[in-house]
C-alpha cells in the first residue's frame, strides 16, 4: 500500500477545479469579447448577426412550398368594373 492513499483523490480534485478554471476563463473571454461589439446602427447588428448565423439548407423549399399556399390575389378593382380579364 502506498504511504499516501489520499493522492489519487487530491489529483482528480485538482484535475476538475482545472476544468472548471479552464470553463469560466472560456466564458469570461465570449462575453468580453461578446460586450467589445458596438453597432452605429440597427441595421449593423443584424447584418453581423446574418454573417454569423448559418441558414438552415431546408429553408429554401420550405420558403418556396410556403409561398405556393399562398392564395393568389385578387383582380384590381378597376379591372373587375371594366370588365378586362386578367
Amino acid at each position: 500500500m502506498s504511504n499516501h492513499p489520499h493522492r489519487p483523490k487530491l489529483r482528480q480534485e485538482q484535475t476538475q477545479q482545472a476544468a472548471q478554471q479552464s470553463e469560466t476563463d472560456q466564458e469570461t473571454q465570449a462575453r468580453q469579447e461578446q460586450a467589445a461589439l458596438e453597432f452605429a446602427q440597427a441595421e449593423d447588428l443584424i447584418r453581423h448577426d446574418a454573417s454569423k448565423t448559418e441558414v438552415p439548407a431546408s429553408l429554401p423549399r420550405r420558403l418556396q412550398e410556403s409561398i405556393a399556399r399562398e392564395p393568389k390575389p385578387a383582380r384590381p378593382w378597376w379591372r373587375r368594373w371594366l370588365g378586362e380579364a386578367g
